[in-house]
């Protein structure tokens, strides 16, 4: 039996926290990305380059996969969750005072296959943008 699209999300968060190279099996070839401060990007080549540059700045990642909230219309999927981390240099995220871990994904989908992927999350991940934060509390 093939899987839901809804597993299929799962399974991309699944492979995101492990680094799991089987990720990229889960896009189009002309998969398109768009990330803030990465900017936009297109192909499994940009989504490999991503994935290395987000690797160099974390430790590790976990996301709450079975709190995620998913909603799916047509060929979209949109999920919001949480995520724990650490960065490189040891720091843990979120703190729970500015940053909540919060996150917003919309996937389009292509038949099984992730044809493109919008992830809105703040990548200040440990609260270290102090004048965004002076400004905004």
């Amino acid at each position: 039996m093939p899987l839901s699209r809804q597993d299929i999300v799962r399974l991309y968060f699944e492979y995101v926290d492990h680094r799991d190279v089987r990720l990229m099996d889960l896009y189009t070839d002309d998969v398109e990305l768009l990330f803030p401060k990465f900017g936009s990007g297109k192909g499994k080549a940009d989504m490999q380059r991503f994935g290395e540059k987000m690797g160099a700045m974390l430790n590790w990642l976990k996301h709450d996969i079975e709190g995620l909230h998913i909603i799916e219309a047509g060929d979209t999927v949109v999920v919001e969750g949480r995520v724990w981390g650490e960065m490189s240099d040891g720091t843990a995220f979120p703190d729970g005072t500015v940053s909540q871990g919060r996150f917003c994904n919309v996937f389009e989908f292509e038949g099984d296959l992730i044809r493109a992927v919008r992830i809105y999350e703040d990548p200040d991940f440990p609260s270290t943008d102090q004048a965004r934060i002076d400004a905004l509390r």
